[in-house]
């Protein structure tokens, strides 16, 4: 099989010949490990992607180190938010929002996405064309809730919603509006899915009693989602925390296939829910505690136990690999190796 035909193969519950691998180019973990982590990433093929071309990351600013040699980094992005990062290649702290007084809501405008046109987007669709004579390719990143915490504190945003304030409603839409015009770029390139990712789920439930999440998200996804599926183009989510409810709210708003957090849950019920569901899973292994503090060995076991319990061989799933700042260079390794074993 070509790569995107395994991936395509697992997203129809189909067998492919071989467990699909996703390889993400995480800066952190590359800047912290070096040439010897991109040399293994080169080495490793994958299916959405030559790893070949993978690259370092550009190095940090002198300005971006404080006086004792630490990272320390402020940024305030394109939506107005101030962030403070300490971990490069990390998500930051926001530090100032542009709508915690929302009386600067009547004159808030979301950043412009300039249209793709010309000789730009001439050369933007013969790469992707290119990539696509081989491998799968994903375009968008659309966010709703997570764009939403970053123009107001999130007690606030919370706070909002339950209330259904007009104003919230408001940031809403125009997030929504502006998240459409990087669906329509992703589609523009004729890509074969368009991602989103929103985190919906503490570590034991939702942020949102179902019917509230019914009112206020569920309309505006399937308005992100509805150019993508008019285009017949796959939709993918990520979505942190225990979300059980959510998963059978988003098979039928269209998703494909879902990016969870494993450790929210019993791995086999998940597996068993997304089967039904027909929901296939990007099964990324626990970042957080198993790949920070692990052994080695536990990680090859860890995997082996997600490729017989999401049955990878006959359909349905692939394997994630993200490397981030602080994992142990054996347990990236084990990691590595692990899902080569499981490739052949």
């Amino acid at each position: 099989m070509l790569p995107r035909e395994r991936v395509w193969a697992a997203l129809r519950f189909q067998a492919p010949d071989i467990i699909p691998l996703q390889i993400h180019r995480s800066p952190g973990g590359l800047f912290e490990h070096g040439e010897k982590l991109l040399d293994l990433m080169q080495q490793t093929p994958h299916d959405f992607g030559d790893s070949r071309s993978f690259a370092m990351p550009a190095p940090p600013p002198p300005e971006d180190w404080d006086a004792d040699g630490r990272y320390h980094a402020f940024r305030t992005d394109e939506w107005g938010t101030a962030w403070e990062y300490r971990i490069f290649g990390v998500w930051g702290h926001r530090r100032k929002y542009p709508l915690a007084d929302l009386a600067a809501l009547a004159s808030y405008q979301a950043p412009a996405l300039p249209p793709p046109e010309g000789s730009a987007l001439a050369s933007e669709l013969q790469a992707a064309q290119e990539h696509k004579r081989r491998y799968f390719l994903t375009g968008g990143g659309a966010q709703l809730f997570e764009r939403m915490q970053s123009l107001r504190p999130f007690a606030d945003v919370l706070i909002d919603i339950m209330e259904d304030t007009p104003e919230i409603n408001r940031i809403a839409d125009l997030i929504v509006e502006n998240q459409l015009d990087y669906v329509q770029r992703a589609l523009a390139l004729d890509v074969d899915a368009v991602t989103f990712g929103d985190d919906y789920g503490m570590q034991d439930r939702l942020f949102f009693p179902m019917p509230v999440w019914r009112r206020f998200f569920r309309p505006r996804y399937q308005r992100l989602f509805e150019p993508v599926l008019r285009a017949g183009k796959q939709v993918f989510f990520h979505c942190c925390g225990y979300i059980p409810d959510l998963l059978p709210e988003f098979a039928d708003l269209g998703v494909r296939a879902i990016w969870p957090q494993l450790t929210a849950f019993r791995l086999d019920d998940l597996a068993h829910r997304c089967h039904d569901l027909g929901l296939a899973v990007q099964l990324h292994p626990d970042r957080g505690d198993l790949m920070q503090r692990g052994t080695p060995e536990q990680i090859r076991a860890y995997v082996h136990r997600l490729y017989e319990t999401f049955d990878a061989s006959r359909a349905g799933s692939w394997l994630y690999i993200e490397i981030d700042p602080g994992f142990p260079w054996e347990n990236v390794q084990a990691l590595f190796a692990a899902a080569l074993e499981l490739r052949g």
